[in-house]
């Protein structure tokens, strides 16, 4: 399938537990675990290392916390689900992937890439473990943020499975610090945000706008293969709420 666009999409706190019985998930797994492989094993490494992380590191406590630790201890090995079931936030909701044809899922699949602390990116249809790791995390030893600590490697392996394409950027700050454009490879780099009528941004308010305008240009997809296409494109997206405004990078 060629791809004239892809959409950076950020993973969620939230996640569905479990996964598919006999699917066990490894570091070198789905489309970028070539890529990426050693840099997550190191990353689970890291993890088993701290006892699944702590309190601190993970952002939670309580029962919370011991599923999180527990979750982060079993990685290899664990059961799967694709990244698009995985992960359950008001982003991933609101784009509802489940509410499209066989034909128009799989090519989202295909173009949703969701830069994250563990994997350091995948694609929508990838499997992911049940994990938790923030791209804001600190890892002892890795120098700074996971976001920092995974930019040059992540910017590679999505700039190369994009070549030729429009990369529509819906990040917030955390995760877009993971990623740096190649210009020499992609068409163009455009960072889409949605904001008040006053210009304000719409920050965690605007996440369930986020997800409905991801999928409203991944069914507009036949039509979007620069940024005149893709501003044409979001100028036929509607929210009570919020405008949505454009950059290139």
């Amino acid at each position: 399938m060629r791809l004239n666009f892809v959409i950076l999409l950020p993973p969620s706190e939230g996640k569905a537990e479990g996964g598919r019985p006999r699917t066990k998930w490894k570091p070198a797994s789905g489309t970028f675990g070539s890529a990426l492989g050693k840099h997550r094993a190191d990353v689970v490494a890291a993890l088993a290392a701290h006892r699944g992380g702590s309190a601190a590191l993970l952002g939670v406590g309580g029962k919370h916390l011991e599923r999180a630790q527990a979750a982060n201890r079993a990685l290899v090995g664990a059961p799967t689900l694709a990244a698009a079931e995985r992960y359950t936030g008001v982003v991933w909701d609101h784009r509802d992937l489940a509410g499209l044809t066989a034909a128009q899922r799989e090519r989202a699949l295909s173009r949703i890439i969701i830069p994250s602390g563990l994997m350091g990116a995948s694609l929508a249809g990838d499997p992911v473990p049940d994990y938790r790791l923030k791209m804001g995390a600190r890892l002892p030893g890795f120098g700074g943020t996971l976001a920092k600590w995974w930019r040059d490697a992540v910017s590679d392996a999505i700039n190369d499975y994009a070549r030729g394409c429009l990369v529509i950027d819906l990040l917030p700050t955390e995760h877009r610090g993971a990623y740096s454009p190649d210009p020499t490879l992609i068409t163009d780099h455009v960072v889409v945000d949605l904001v008040t009528p006053t210009g304000k941004a719409g920050g965690h308010d605007a996440k369930a706008a986020k997800g409905r305008l991801a999928r409203h240009l991944l069914l507009s997809s036949p039509m979007i293969a620069s940024h005149k296409d893709l501003i044409a494109a979001t100028k036929k997206f509607s929210d009570q709420h919020f405008r949505v405004v454009t950059k290139v990078n």
